[in-house]
């Protein structure tokens, strides 16, 4: 999380780039995770088809520039969480960027290990109730989509579950499979395939539409939690200050892409959004509204 905040930092004092001639160079994309999660996954299936269709540039980098010509790619923890988690950033995501395109929606689905005894959400309900505290979710941090959709899966279904920390996806996951803990709200990309060769069971998606590369999967609202509706999500900005023309340029080029390799996000796991500017700009106020009683219910706080 520092080396995020310190990116952020960076890209506050970036210089705007100028709108004539955009671009002349390459332009960077700041990812806010590391390489093989799903933003990283997104944002080269996406750019890819922008450097094939526009003809210019776009470098990956965990690092970013200081010319105006870095734009970030964040996850729902930068974007969502992080404003009601942490008593101080160095940074407002309202106030200090300008929104270009929310990329995609990201599930998460709920997963269990093969030996809990549910082989659907009501079972796994039942057998909370009947074992309050029993049951153990895992997510990578406090600051990610996964624990904000286990909380609320407790808000809606009234049962109580551990929750436990780790410190990567990766970490979490095999932790998992290996009976560590008996369940997760995982993104889809990274854990459809432990739950297409049986390792885990995927019981239902955390998205109100089911996943056209897990169909069979319902909702957490078509299995009985009525109004569940918690996608992870990632959108693309820029900081605060880019010429108006520039962000003009960007989200059309970024959505033309984004529809041009929906069908690579579904099967990935992924919903393509690639809204307006201005519709990306809504959703942050309401996602964080939204969320913040969740990040509070859970009494996270990370002074």
């Amino acid at each position: 999380m520092r080396a995020l905040l310190a990116i952020l930092s960076c890209l506050l004092a970036a210089e705007p780039a100028g709108a004539q001639g955009y671009p002349t160079k390459p332009v960077k994309i700041v990812v806010s995770s590391s390489a093989g999660g799903s933003p990283d996954t997104q944002v080269r299936l996406f750019t890819q088809k922008m450097t094939e269709a526009q003809g210019y540039a776009w470098v990956i980098e965990n690092q970013p520039g200081a010319d105006g010509y870095t734009l970030l790619m964040a996850s729902a923890g930068p974007l969502y969480v992080n404003p009601t988690l942490y008593a101080r950033l160095p940074y407002d995501i309202l106030r200090d960027f300008a929104p270009i395109t929310q990329v995609s929606n990201t599930p998460n689905i709920l997963v269990v290990h093969p030996g809990v005894p549910a082989k659907n959400v009501q079972e796994l309900i039942a057998y909370a109730r009947a074992n309050p505290g029993k049951l153990r979710f895992g997510s990578p941090g406090s600051g990610s989509s996964q624990r904000p959709s286990g909380e609320l899966f407790d808000a809606i279904a009234g049962v109580q579950m551990q929750h436990v920390p780790y410190k990567s996806s990766s970490q979490m996951t095999n932790e998992l499979i290996g009976g560590q803990i008996e369940l997760a709200f995982q993104n889809a990309p990274l854990v459809l395939p432990y739950v297409k060769s049986g390792k885990l069971r995927g019981l239902a998606v955390t998205t109100r539409t089911r996943l056209a590369a897990a169909p069979e999967l319902p909702t957490l609202d078509q299995s009985g939690l009525a109004g569940y509706e918690f996608g992870g999500g990632s959108g693309l900005l820029a900081p605060k200050g880019t010429p108006v023309a520039v962000l003009q340029k960007l989200e059309t080029d970024a959505r033309a892409a984004i529809a041009a390799v929906r069908d690579q996000f579904a099967a990935h796991g992924l919903i393509a959004v690639g809204s307006s500017a201005a519709e990306f700009a809504a959703t942050l106020k309401t996602e964080i509204a939204r969320i913040a009683p969740l990040v509070r219910a859970s009494g996270a706080r990370v002074e």
